[in-house]
């Protein structure tokens, strides 16, 4: 599910900004960018945003600055001024001067600084405090498109739920007309002929063709279905994984209907759940 949050926190000794954005993935794919201070917190952080999202391709940025002056990193100005020294030497003959953004980057100009242990003990808590509210204002985010998403899909539940309606009341009609059109057929073919066809071949016939044509469990397995998702749908936590199992099992029950009712209204149905189910998979790629 897409969702976006961010947060700052100040304490005594440092002030930390975190950024949370995620993108839809069918499973959970962390991805955190953060200084070197923050880097031996990684496995808090990790724990500490697997407790709150399950599914998504989640960024997280952390940014830290320290009060104090401290700085993680300080610059060798005795080094830098020797390597300025020894390239402005070799640089005089062409007229060029060195470029201090390509001097930073030579080997031991810029080195990581020891920060003192009061100052480590403290970037914990701030850091913990801040991606929290981060994730307080991610979840409010996903909250709302998870409604949004949830009416949409009990939009679709009420289209399979129609629909089903009109192939219940559609249903016994199939063997009725399958029984007229076949009599009729026999009629045509007698008619001109001296041959009889006894009652009961015609019932064997009939009854073969109800039994094949049957839909009523495929029927009543498919409301079951959708008065699950309903549930599931509207309960307090995020099931998007069972939700996809539940769509599934509806749209099996909605194919062997299409295959099993010979009638082009109930075709006509199928087609129109067939479409719902594809709109609210769709949806479930979002849902946690």
């Amino acid at each position: 599910m897409t969702g976006f949050g961010n947060a700052s926190y100040d304490s005594e000794s440092v002030h930390v900004s975190s950024e949370i954005k995620s993108v839809n993935n069918r499973y959970l794919k962390l991805s955190v960018r953060m200084p070197d201070s923050v880097a031996r917190f990684e496995a808090e952080i990790e724990k500490l945003i697997r407790s709150r999202v399950a599914r998504g391709s989640i960024q997280v940025s952390l940014r830290v600055r320290f009060h104090g002056g401290q700085s993680e990193y300080r610059i060798d100005s005795d080094l830098l001024k020797s390597y300025q020294k020894q390239l402005s030497e070799i640089a005089a003959g062409n007229g060029d001067r060195p470029n201090l953004g390509h001097l930073l980057q030579l080997p031991g100009v810029v080195t990581q600084t020891e920060l003192p242990d009061d100052l480590v003990h403290s970037l914990w808590p701030a850091v913990e405090k801040c991606l929290t509210e981060a994730l307080d204002h991610f979840d409010d985010f996903r909250q709302r498109e998870g409604e949004s998403m949830r009416q949409d899909m009990e939009r679709q539940c009420e289209v399979i739920e129609t629909e089903v309606k009109q192939v219940a009341v559609l249903a016994p009609q199939v063997v009725s007309e399958y029984r007229d059109k076949i009599l009729e057929r026999v009629r045509r073919l007698i008619s001109d002929a001296s041959i009889s066809v006894a009652e009961n071949d015609v019932i064997r016939e009939v009854a073969l063709f109800s039994d094949r044509c049957d839909i009523n469990e495929e029927i009543t397995r498919l409301r079951s279905h959708t008065e699950q998702f309903r549930r599931m749908l509207n309960g307090n936590s995020s099931q998007g994984r069972k939700l996809e199992f539940i769509g599934q099992e509806m749209f099996r029950e909605i194919n062997t209907t299409g295959s099993k009712a010979n009638n082009v209204t109930i075709a006509l149905s199928v087609v129109e759940m067939k479409a719902a189910i594809e709109r609210m998979r769709e949806v479930l790629q979002n849902v946690e």
